[in-house]
C-alpha cells in the first residue's frame, strides 16, 4: 500500500487523492491516480466543478473533470497493451460503482483497499461478481 499512497500524491483532485496499482505475479502492471485526462487542465488550475456546485461525494460522478485512479490504471494498461485479467487491485480507497463495474469486466480477481467509500451498489456488484475484496489494515 505504500506504493499506492505514493501514486496518490500525483493526484490533481482538490477533494481527494486516490492511487491505484494493478499487480499480478508480484509485478506492477499499471498505476493510476485521479485527475483530468492528458492535455486537459486540472482542477488545480481551473477549480473543482463538484465543489463549486456543492455536489456531495458519491453522487453525479459524471460532473467532474477527472478520472478515478482505478479507471486510469485500467486505461494505462490498455494503452500499453498489458493484460490485467487475473490481477489484483491495490487502491487507497474502496472503488465506487462505476470503477467496480470496470474492474469486474477487466477480470480483476481481488481488491485491497485502505479507506472506506460508502457505495452499497458497488458492494453488491463486487460480491455478486466473486471478486474478493479486503480492507487493508495498517
Amino acid at each position: 500500500m505504500t506504493i499506492t499512497e505514493m501514486v496518490a500524491k500525483r493526484s490533481t483532485c482538490l477533494r481527494r487523492h486516490v492511487g491505484a496499482i494493478l499487480v499480478k505475479d508480484k509485478r506492477i502492471l499499471a498505476t493510476g491516480y485521479n485527475g483530468a485526462p492528458t492535455g486537459i487542465k486540472h482542477c488545480e488550475e481551473v477549480g473543482c466543478i463538484r465543489q463549486n456546485a456543492s455536489i456531495p461525494s458519491g453522487e453525479r460522478h459524471e460532473l467532474c473533470r477527472g478520472l478515478h485512479a482505478e479507471q486510469n490504471a485500467i486505461i494505462q494498461a490498455a494503452y500499453h497493451g498489458i493484460s490485467i485479467a487475473g490481477s489484483t487491485l491495490y487502491c487507497t480507497n474502496k472503488p465506487c460503482v462505476i470503477c467496480s463495474k470496470m474492474l469486474i469486466n477487466a477480470g480483476i480477481v481481488k481488491i485491497f483497499y485502505e479507506k472506506f467509500y460508502d457505495d452499497a451498489l458497488a458492494d453488491q456488484m463486487i460480491t455478486e461478481s466473486g471478486i474478493e475484496i479486503v480492507r487493508f489494515a495498517l
